[in-house]
């Protein structure tokens, strides 16, 4: 077995915190390959499971003239870099049925974002890869429609499927975490993540840029991990203020070391 599919396995099997993480969004080579180098140190010195984390086309945007790409090929055959430099297993989102064939090609997971959890033939056409599916909880939704979401993709032969947690709406522009989802996704059998950056974050702000809430990422993955989380999904960046997408909710990048080492304490503990 080689080192990307023994990661996966831990991932899908293992007893080891996972971590999920990267930039948003594929800005450049020169911050895709810093920020994967650099997290590949710290998870090795952890000995952390670690899938790295990019989207090669951001296709959700508030607002029209927002950052979405520097295009799908160039972006996709960058990850396969990052893929192929650091052995390392790769996850990034796809919209629609047919971009699932053509990601599959230089990345591991797929994954589904929240607000098309519900999307069928998206979630079967991901599941036909033979990929690891990550599926994102709606923010609408509860712990329990997630039973049918993986259901779809375990119907089409394919079992390897996580269940990700990124908080609930609560008015109009803000989110938050129901710690019982957790508990209620791990009865279903499927490692479940915690969404730590983006469950943090302030969407229709009126700016048509989101906010968020970096500060409180540590106390939420502290609490995620306190309930039995099986793995972390945490958007990072070498200057988030200087990010193309999402900058308002990712943790600095020479700050993850420091919360790892304290959540796997705080696993330790219990």
């Amino acid at each position: 077995m080689n080192s990307i599919d023994n990661t996966l396995d831990e991932v899908l099997n293992g007893d080891k915190l996972f971590l999920l993480a990267g930039p948003c969004a594929v800005e450049n080579e020169e911050i895709t390959m810093h920020t994967a180098e650099y997290l590949k140190k710290v998870t090795d010195k952890l000995d952390i499971p670690f899938v790295f984390k990019s989207s090669y086309r951001k296709a959700n945007r508030t607002n029209a003239s927002s950052f979405t790409g520097i295009g799908d090929e160039k972006a996709l055959k960058l990850l396969g870099k990052v893929r192929s430099t650091f052995d390392v297993p790769i996850v990034t989102d796809i919209h629609e049925s047919k971009e699932a064939e053509i990601a599959a090609e230089f990345v591991d997971v797929l994954q589904i974002p929240a607000f098309l959890f519900r999307q069928t033939e998206l979630l079967q056409s991901a599941a036909k890869t033979g990929k690891v599916i990550n599926i994102k909880k709606g923010q609408f939704a509860g712990a329990e429609a997630m039973k049918f979401a993986a259901q779809k993709v375990v119907e089409m032969s394919n079992n390897k499927v996580l269940l990700t947690e990124r908080g609930n709406m609560f008015g109009y522009g803000d989110m938050i975490v129901d710690y019982r989802n957790i508990v209620w996704m791990k009865e279903m059998g499927y490692p479940v993540v915690m969404d730590c950056t983006h469950s943090l974050q302030q969407p229709n702000n009126g700016t048509g840029v989101t906010g968020g809430l970096p500060q409180l990422i540590e106390p939420l993955a502290k609490a995620a991990v306190s309930v039995g989380v099986d793995g972390l999904f945490i958007e990072t960046h070498p200057d988030p203020s200087s990010a193309l997408s999402d900058g308002a909710n990712m943790l600095p990048l020479n700050n993850i070391e420091d919360l790892l080492e304290k959540l796997l304490r705080l696993r330790s503990a219990l």
